[in-house]
């Protein structure tokens, strides 16, 4: 404790040592600088205050209010629901196959009006493996039925469109809700009982849950993914008030059966694609939890969140070092946001909510604005005074000391000091992984899987050209971007 307390004591003395440093007329010659930095800070500074308004509003007022309305209409039905578990499972270790499907298995027999699990996996040994835990389970499993699914790997959109077919044969009804579980994910005991009443709501479609996160190895990749779930608590809070979140995760996530199982439902998981401009025909090979949110989205359908119930993932690093494994999650996790919300921001405003369509928005312009601080610092260093770094780095500091307090006080824990440096991290090299990802919306590929699009080892003509292409727009925008910096801030 007094290490940790000593540890934010030094980061703050550092902060205010190096804004001490800064000469008071700076302001004088890199005076365009400073504005456009200060204009940058509060458009973001604002939309940070107004998401986390809404959170606390949704999670201490409103979310409870829904929540005990759901309930009593549910204790209402003269039926519960009967829950499908649809669980995907690929090259995953024993070590964490037998405790999620422990979890998964332990969830089912407490459904009051039974439970179907259809488990798809590819290798023999991961379907007798799980077919001995079902059988091992020291509880009354027999209002339980198990269907493991062998099938090809192809990839996890054919595992889940052959297993919604399966579940489209037991006949579902719209009371009913289907589960939709990785196989690296742990759900609580009590799920069927706490997201069931939700439907009952004509209007919700799907629903998601808070995350935890396990991972073994203590580190930066460690204390990066829980300052994520940590962040992604607060924003999907936010989104939560207007009951219309900005992802279904793929980790775990609850939907209505009648529409989990609708042949467009089960057609748009298997075949989704978007008609790029320049690349042409995009088949989504990743992304299928962005796909099942837009799904619902531009059919009128409303998706909540729930902030009191919480799955639990069992990571891995999918790199040796942190550097390489944060580059390949955010290019796979940036890639499947980028190449859905496009099409998102086509639909009516009216429609998915206007907070929801600007939301939406800012996912594509916050990459730019994120981008332009630290070139504008970097101009103004060079063009009027190199005195500007301190300040901007103390500046730097100190608003993401403020951030990490703020989401760490709503999730109500304290927080390690590298939770700064991690989220500026995530924020600045996140926005240019986004920039190139946005240039290149072909390149897809799973983290576990082989299976891999717009890279393969020897391209045709064609790709090498598109490649090519990519770069020069990627490039050309960061160069436009600079040019209208240097424009702001005077230099021009």
């Amino acid at each position: 404790m007094i290490l940790h307390i000593l540890s934010h004591l030094a980061f703050l003395s550092v902060a205010v040592l190096l804004a001490s440093t800064v000469p008071t007329d700076l302001l004088g010659p890199a005076q365009e600088a400073v504005l456009v930095l200060g204009f940058l800070g509060a458009w973001r500074y604002s939309w940070a205050g107004i998401n986390v308004t809404r959170a606390v509003i949704f999670r201490f007022f409103r979310y409870p209010r829904r929540k005990a309305q759901a309930q009593a209409r549910y204790d209402a039905q003269s039926v519960d629901a009967h829950a499908f578990f649809l669980v995907t499972s690929y090259m995953i270790e024993s070590s964490v196959t037998v405790p999620v499907y422990r979890s998964i298995f332990l969830a089912a027999a407490n459904a009051t009006n039974g439970a179907t699990i259809v488990s798809s996996v590819v290798d023999g040994s991961d379907a007798r493996l799980i077919q001995q835990i079902f059988d091992s389970m020291p509880i009354d499993m027999s209002r339980v039925n198990l269907i493991v699914d062998r099938i090809p790997g192809t990839g996890k959109r054919d595992a889940l469109a052959k297993s919604l077919n399966l579940i489209a044969r037991q006949c579902p009804t719209r009371h009913d809700i289907v589960l939709f579980v990785d196989g690296d994910s742990c759900v609580p005991e009590d799920i069927v009982a706490r997201t069931a009443p939700f439907f009952t709501n004509p209007a919700i479609g799907a629903l998601t849950t808070d995350e935890e996160v396990e991972i073994e190895q203590p580190g930066l990749f460690r204390d990066w993914f829980e300052l994520r779930f940590d962040q992604r608590q607060l924003m999907m809070c936010s989104m939560g008030l207007s009951n219309r979140v900005l992802t279904l995760t793929g980790r775990m996530s609850v939907f209505r059966a009648d529409l989990a199982t609708n042949p467009d439902f089960i057609n748009s998981v298997q075949h989704d694609f978007i008609d790029h401009w320049r690349l042409g025909r995009v088949n989504f090979l990743t992304g299928d939890d962005k796909s099942t949110w837009f799904w619902l989205m531009k059919n009128g359908y409303q998706m909540a969140y729930l902030p009191d119930v919480a799955s639990s993932s069992m990571e891995t690093q999918p790199k040796p070092g942190f550097f390489a494994s944060a580059t390949v999650l955010m290019v796979r996790w940036f890639g499947n946001m980028l190449r859905t919300n496009g099409r998102a921001l086509e639909l009516p405003a009216s429609q998915i909510g206007y907070f929801t369509w600007w939301s939406i928005l800012d996912q594509r312009m916050s990459m730019w604005t994120t981008l332009a601080g630290p070139i504008c610092m970097i101009i103004a260093a060079i063009f009027y005074d190199p005195m500007v770094i301190p300040v901007y780095l103390a500046w730097v500091m100190f608003t993401r000391y403020v951030f990490c307090t703020g989401i760490c006080l709503f999730r109500g824990r304290s927080f390690p000091i590298i939770y700064p440096f991690l989220l500026y991290f995530g924020q600045l090299f996140g926005a240019a992984v986004k920039t190139y990802v946005l240039f290149r919306l072909d390149r897809q590929k799973w983290t576990r899987q082989v299976t891999a699009t717009g890279a393969p080892v020897r391209q045709s003509l064609g790709q090498r050209v598109g490649a090519v292409g990519s770069a020069y727009l990627h490039l050309l925008t960061l160069g436009w971007l600079t040019v209208a910096v240097l424009f702001l801030t005077g230099v021009i």
